[in-house]
């Protein structure tokens, strides 16, 4: 099923937006029982996937929405539990910090594609009798007292109680609310790859690498050496490459691809295959508002930040249920009091992380590389990373 092609003329919530934050918030409406129209310019499976870490308080949600534990089950038998985060510079250990101890039911960083969470996510809306309108590109959104009214690209009218921006950095339901977008872009641009490679550490832990040239992420993906487009031979396993660089080209390839983690990484990888690249600038911003009247907003369209701890997805995710819950109590006063700190606290650690394994100068990075190690031995400083990054104090 790609398509709903009967789009109603009225509902209680519009969605804007289907991807990982507009499911989770369609799945806890439609568990609710308040009824909502999903719509999304995209056809089904034309997305990209960026986000490829799911942490263990996103996976507590998936539990809260399915009780059974069947979405959080079923999520987890297509990745890969980490329990361990790892800070390097360059192939020099650091520090580590470690989710197996963690209270929760899920003590790891689940390795898995965006596209696979997105799946699994609208797999349990349609389980709930919910659905997609798409491709259904909206316009144009104007509130006024006595609700909401949205215009596709088609022409089609769509009535709402309340309309929810889960649609992306440059949301369209942001612009029409008047609400500001504080913040900036960092200066390097990101490369972003999922390649076929052999890797020294291998696929047990994921690695924060920090270097002159700047910072790479370097995470196992399921799935093993076959499918790519570069190199051939089929060896290795998949993992996921993000790094900055100060001007990456608009298509990074193969050759591009392996000189950098050569340079970076020390003779620790082998790349065989570039299986998909992109390149992105990242911003550091937060919405100065998270509902202006009948118009709500959730997700990227309410925050952007650093790639760095990968919460970004898990932060949206967060945002629908929390946005969900709200509408269905009656409490959207509480909403953006409960979600708006807990994006300024993402915005901030994953900026620190960014600047601190970006730094510049010799001298710096020497006294980085020497204080780490050094706070990496005190038990309350692993413990407090490790559940912020594995988001549990968000609860």
């Amino acid at each position: 099923m790609t398509s709903t092609p009967v789009l109603p003329s009225r509902t209680e919530v519009a969605i804007v937006g289907a991807g990982p934050t507009g499911l989770a918030l369609a799945v806890t409406l439609a568990e609710a029982g308040v009824d909502f129209v999903l719509l999304d310019r995209q056809a089904e499976g034309a997305n990209t996937s960026r986000a490829a870490v799911v942490h263990a308080r996103t996976l507590e949600v998936f539990d809260e929405l399915d009780p059974s534990g069947a979405l959080s089950a079923g999520l987890v038998a297509r990745g890969i539990p980490v329990s361990r985060f790892r800070i390097r510079d360059g192939a020099r250990p650091l520090a580590a910090v470690d989710f197996d101890g963690l209270p929760t039911a899920h003590p790891y960083a689940l390795m898995v594609p965006q596209y696979e969470t997105e799946a699994v996510l609208l797999s349990r809306l349609r389980a709930l009798g919910g659905d997609v309108h798409r491709p259904r590109e909206v316009t144009s959104v104007t509130q006024d007292a006595d609700g909401v009214t949205l215009t596709t690209a088609a022409g089609e009218t769509l009535h709402a109680a309340y309309a929810v921006g889960a649609d992306g950095m440059h949301s369209t339901v942001r612009a029409a609310a008047g609400i500001g977008f504080t913040g900036s872009a960092y200066d390097e641009s990101f490369v972003l790859a999922d390649v076929v490679m052999d890797w020294a550490p291998g696929p047990s832990e994921v690695s924060l690498a920090f270097g002159a040239a700047g910072l790479t992420v370097i995470a196992p993906l399921p799935g093993n050496g076959n499918g790519g487009v570069g190199g051939g031979g089929g060896a290795g396993r998949r993992y996921r490459i993000v790094a900055t660089v100060a001007e990456a080209p608009p298509s990074p390839d193969l050759a591009f691809v392996r000189a950098l983690l050569a340079q970076r990484l020390r003779g620790e990888a082998r790349v065989h295959d570039l299986v998909w690249s992109s390149r992105f600038r990242i911003h550091h911003r937060v919405a100065d508002r998270y509902r202006a009247g009948r118009l709500l907003l959730a997700g990227d369209a309410a925050h952007v930040h650093s790639p760095a701890g990968g919460q970004g997805m898990n932060t949206g995710i967060q945002d629908g249920y929390a946005l969900g819950r709200a509408l269905a109590d009656g409490d959207l006063d509480a909403y953006e009091a409960r979600r708006r700190p807990v994006a300024q606290r993402v915005v901030a650690l994953t900026d620190r992380m960014t600047r601190v394994a970006t730094a510049r100068g010799l001298t710096r990075r020497a006294l980085r590389n020497t204080l780490l190690p050094v706070l990496a031995r005190i038990p309350a400083f692993r413990n407090r990373l490790a559940r912020e990054l594995a988001e549990l104090d968000y609860r």
